[in-house]
């Protein structure tokens, strides 16, 4: 799943410029980037986003130019570079085919990128059809070739329990470009200070999770080791269908919790969705290891989903 937010806002920002969108369109072997992945480049050179991490960022950036100079739309296929020569190519051995659309009416209509965010907003995916034969991209399906892109609601993250774990896992989620939010009613805890950046919630956890809706884009994971402030947000998150559901706490405290999840109405289906102890384990010790197994549990959970 390719995120393309800092695209999309990036597009938004720059409306009204000329720009020009390069998008993978597929991959072969050890691709750098997902299918579906932009980059933006605008007239001034500029750019947002990446097709390659990098290894033929240059040569697209050249292309762009010319669409934006109006050449129109380009395709351009990237194998392997031949590392004694001067050559644009993938030192990891795979292959990816690129589009470079002028962003334009009847080729990638900036309109796109308004109605893409407020599906967004709304915690709605959403599929733009690309005419490979005209660059033209629309919400609507073509008769021939064409590419789609699924652009998926915004990763989000609610931490339930200001602990100091919390505080490790919010920065990790930053660094990642997870919307994440702190929930405590504690407000020892809850504090800008030890949480820079990120949003607080002082609501009950129930009541805040159901507020912010999760949906399979979603991870929710409890860390107050608090029944009284885990188990409500674990209900609310479960009632809603939340991607990754994960609870702190030992193998027997996890069998005792399962009991209470029970007796508050959920199916053994729902139960079983949570992830207890949260996290993969990798053997993690102290807060900055266990924050790590919980990222990595719910990046896995979140790209697994549908």
């Amino acid at each position: 799943m390719a995120d393309n937010s800092s695209v999309i806002a990036a597009a938004r920002e720059w409306c009204g410029s000329r720009m020009a969108l390069a998008t993978v369109t597929s991959t072969w072997g050890s691709a750098p980037r997902p299918r579906g992945s932009h980059l933006l480049i605008h007239e001034d050179g500029r750019f947002e986003g990446s097709v390659s991490g990098g290894c033929v960022e240059a040569d697209i950036m050249a292309v762009a130019a010319e669409v934006i100079a109006g050449a129109g739309f380009a395709r351009r296929r990237y194998g392997v570079a031949d590392a004694a020569a001067w050559e644009v190519g993938l030192p990891c051995g795979g292959e990816i085919e690129v589009m470079v659309q002028p962003v334009v009416v009847g080729g990638f209509d900036p309109a796109l990128f308004d109605a893409i965010a407020t599906a967004r907003d709304e915690g709605r995916a959403m599929e733009v059809f690309t005419d490979l034969a005209t660059g033209a991209s629309t919400l609507a399906a073509g008769a021939g070739e064409t590419f789609v892109n699924r652009y998926e609601p915004p990763r989000r993250l609610l931490i339930v329990g200001a602990v100091q774990i919390a505080q490790v896992l919010a920065g990790l989620a930053r660094e990642m470009g997870v919307t994440t939010v702190v929930i405590d009613p504690r407000g020892r805890f809850l504090t800008a200070e030890r949480f820079p950046g990120t949003t607080l919630d002082d609501r009950w956890p129930d009541e805040a999770v159901a507020a912010f809706r999760p949906d399979g884009a979603t991870a929710v994971v409890t860390l107050s080791h608090d029944p009284k402030i885990d188990d409500p947000a674990l209900v609310e998150a479960l009632k809603a269908g939340a991607g990754y559901v994960a609870a702190l706490g030992s193998r027997r405290s996890h069998a005792a919790r399962r009991e209470r999840l029970a007796a508050a109405g959920l199916s053994p289906a729902q139960i079983n969705r949570v992830e207890g102890p949260a996290g993969i384990d990798i053997g993690a010790v102290g807060p900055a290891e266990i924050a790590l197994s919980i990222a990595a549990g719910m990046v896995r959970a979140l790209h697994d989903r549908g």
